[in-house]
């Protein structure tokens, strides 16, 4: 899939407006649940056990987060993940820290186990980490770049049978078809706390249409990123901009701007 089929993707985004079950951390709920209303999919921060086999029979993905994890949510998580299989739903794993501590690359692996449908997005530290190699980790920002986390990425989709969005300066989107490679975004992007849990929840609404790389959600994140940027002042305003840009993104800010390969 290239332009034209994320171009058709985000279309499809935005007529159907699927339901995007998160499971995510307290820190980024706002924005994520705006950037999914941006970009014309219909969010739901769902964390109850009680309600998940209701929600998982008619949303479109599960999205899980595990930037905020602790005992009550893993249990949670393991269930909404078996809801997910029985209704042939993708689940989309953000392994936040992975690698920074036993809890969380135990539960980033147990979950990529789990799920018969599966998008990995991670930064490169924690796909290295998911992958069982090392890999630095500062808290839960990556120490390594992109590329470094190639050979790992692969390894999971071999595993898993799973698509993997790697992100950094350059992105790389590893599926059982083949690789490539975006090149959009801004520098000022991680100053901004969540924006891959944004891009997470993103590639959660596009695999609801059936857009099951990570490719689609990766390239609209990184081109209105991009826009965001150019209009603000710093990373207070990036945030506000960005919400804007992915609410009002055009096919030909798409076909102008994508730096894809």
């Amino acid at each position: 899939m290239k332009l034209d089929g994320i171009i058709d993707a985000l279309a499809r985004v935005r007529e159907q407006k699927p339901l995007v079950v998160n499971i995510t951390n307290y820190v980024v709920m706002n924005n994520t649940a705006n950037a999914l209303l941006a970009i014309g999919a219909s969010p739901i921060m769902a964390h109850s056990k009680e309600e998940m086999a209701e929600m998982m029979s008619f949303s479109g993905a599960l999205v899980i987060n595990i930037g905020t994890l602790d005992s009550q949510w893993v249990p949670r998580m393991r269930f909404a993940v078996e809801e997910a299989n029985k209704n042939g739903k993708t689940v989309i794993l953000d392994p936040v820290g992975c690698g920074a501590s036993g809890l969380r690359t135990e539960t980033s692996r147990e979950i990529a186990r789990q799920a018969d449908n599966l998008i990995i997005r991670g930064n490169a530290s924690e796909v290295m980490a998911l992958a069982g190699e090392s890999a630095q980790t500062k808290g839960v920002d990556s120490q390594d770049a992109s590329s470094d986390a190639l050979a790992a990425a692969r390894f999971l989709v071999a595993e898993y049978g799973a698509s993997v969005v790697v992100s950094g300066e350059t992105d790389h989107i590893v599926t059982v078809e083949g690789e490539t490679t975006l090149s959009n975004g801004h520098v000022m992007m991680p100053y901004v706390t969540g924006m891959g849990c944004t891009l997470s929840a993103l590639t959660g609404a596009f695999a609801a249409v059936g857009e099951k790389t990570g490719l689609a959600a990766a390239a609209v994140m990184g081109v209105a990123g991009e826009i965001a940027a150019e209009k603000a002042n710093g990373p207070g305003s990036l945030q506000l901009h960005l919400t804007d840009a992915l609410y009002n993104l055009t096919d030909d800010e798409l076909t102008s701007r994508l730096k894809i390969g």
